[in-house]
C-alpha cells in the first residue's frame, strides 16, 4: 500500500490532463444514475480499502472547520471553543478555520483518529466520493485522486465504466 500512496501524486499528475477532460464532460452531461452508480463505485472500492493503512488524507491535508466541527470536538475535549480554535486552528487565506499543521494533531501513529467520534464534517465525508450531485465537485476530485488511493481506483473505474 505504502508504495502505492508514494507513487500517486505522479499517477495522479500523469492522469491530471486525461481525468480533468472526462468530469468536464461529466459536469456538463452526468449519466442519469450518476448518484446511484458513484455510491455502487465507493462501497465496492472501500470494501477493499482500508484507511487505516493509508491515512494519507490526515498526514498531507487538513479538513476546513466548520463552527459545528468546532462546537462539537471542543466539548468533546472539555475545552473552551476559544481555547481549541486557538490551540489547534488558523484561519486561511479564504478565512476558513483549518489545521495549523500537518499531519493532523489528532491522528496516532497507529493512524487511528483520537476524535473520529467527533471528527469534522469533511474528515467524515472524504474523499467525497459518494456525495449526491457528485459532477459538480471535479475540481475537488482533481485533487482528492492525488492523495486517496481509493478515491484514484474510483475515478479510474469510473472512465473504463462510464464512456462520455
Amino acid at each position: 500500500m505504502q508504495d502505492f500512496i508514494d507513487e500517486l501524486p505522479k499517477l495522479a499528475k500523469d492522469k491530471h490532463n486525461e481525468n480533468k477532460k472526462f468530469l468536464a464532460k461529466l459536469k456538463k452531461k452526468p449519466p442519469k444514475k450518476l448518484d446511484y452508480i458513484m455510491q455502487e463505485l465507493h462501497d465496492e472500492e472501500f470494501n477493499r480499502t482500508d484507511c487505516l493503512q493509508c491515512a494519507n488524507c490526515c498526514k498531507t491535508t487538513g479538513p476546513l472547520f466548520t463552527d459545528k466541527d468546532v462546537e462539537r470536538i471542543s466539548k468533546h475535549l472539555k475545552m473552551k471553543s476559544s481555547q481549541f480554535e486557538m490551540q489547534y486552528l488558523r484561519r486561511d487565506e479564504d478565512g476558513d478555520l483549518i489545521l495549523q499543521q500537518t499531519p493532523c494533531t489528532f491522528l496516532g501513529v497507529d493512524n487511528y483518529c483520537s476524535i473520529y467520534e467527533v471528527r469534522p464534517k469533511a474528515c467524515r465525508e472524504y474523499p467525497h466520493t459518494d456525495r449526491k450531485k457528485f459532477q459538480q465537485i471535479s475540481n475537488l476530485t482533481l485533487k482528492n485522486v492525488a492523495i486517496c488511493p481509493a478515491a484514484y481506483n474510483i475515478v479510474e473505474k469510473m472512465k473504463a465504466n462510464m464512456p462520455l
